[in-house]
């Protein structure tokens, strides 16, 4: 049947957030006694709300309540957020590019009010049929429930479906649910390499994303 839909993810493919993530995080650990360990960011790439609230509470040393850690972090995201969506270039040209050939869906780490922030504000919200976070579904990326999810509400089988993807976690997370995933890694963040391999394709930016490449 080839493709019959695409998915993106959106932290690190179409907004250039995890700087922002990393900062505030980072800032909120210092803030409240914990330790921010040399490999932190790169493991709560691709978590749930729920697990990088456990993360920080437990193993950065937090302390407070993993729910309070959420609701206070995600407060801070949402007042950077408020002053400006790190939108990544050619994100909104490829989106629209993409859109007019295939249903898409968007399957995000970010919590939901973040989603629905970051959409809206850019106005992505209308070209994207489903929109899913990893705390609507059981399990964060690597895992392959929310791509899984997207898929099923968009009525497509996986494996007609492409992923696009920047990070190590998501990568895994998109193949894992059987979808073919291209590549759009951040140099800042590389992917392991084990987990690029999983990738059919790989870009260097979204000006490269067209429907010849998705449909190859």
């Amino acid at each position: 049947m080839g493709i019959t839909a695409v998915v993106f993810d959106m932290d690190g493919v179409l907004i250039d957030s995890e700087p922002v993530w990393e900062s505030v995080r980072r800032g909120y650990v210092a803030e409240q006694g914990g330790r921010w360990l040399p490999d932190s960011q790169q493991r709560l790439m691709g978590m749930s709300t729920g697990e990088w609230s456990a993360y920080l509470s437990g193993e950065l040393g937090v302390g407070a309540p993993p729910q309070t850690v959420a609701r206070e972090v995600i407060e801070r995201m949402s007042a950077r957020y408020d002053e400006a969506v790190p939108l990544l270039p050619g994100a909104v040209d490829a989106v629209q590019r993409i859109s007019e050939r295939w249903p898409l869906g968007l399957a995000s780490s970010s919590p939901r009010a973040l989603i629905d922030t970051v959409l809206g504000r850019t106005g992505l919200i209308e070209y994207f049929t489903v929109t899913f976070s990893t705390e609507e579904v059981d399990r964060g990326k690597p895992a392959p429930d929310v791509y899984s999810t997207v898929a099923t509400f968009l009525r497509k089988q996986p494996s007609d479906c492409v992923a696009v993807e920047d990070s190590g976690n998501g990568l895994r997370s998109a193949h894992a649910a059987g979808m073919r995933v291209i590549a759009a890694p951040r140099p800042e963040y590389p992917p392991a390499p084990d987990a690029l391999a999983l990738a059919a394709k790989v870009i260097s930016g979204l000006d490269e994303l067209t429907p010849a490449l998705i449909a190859g």
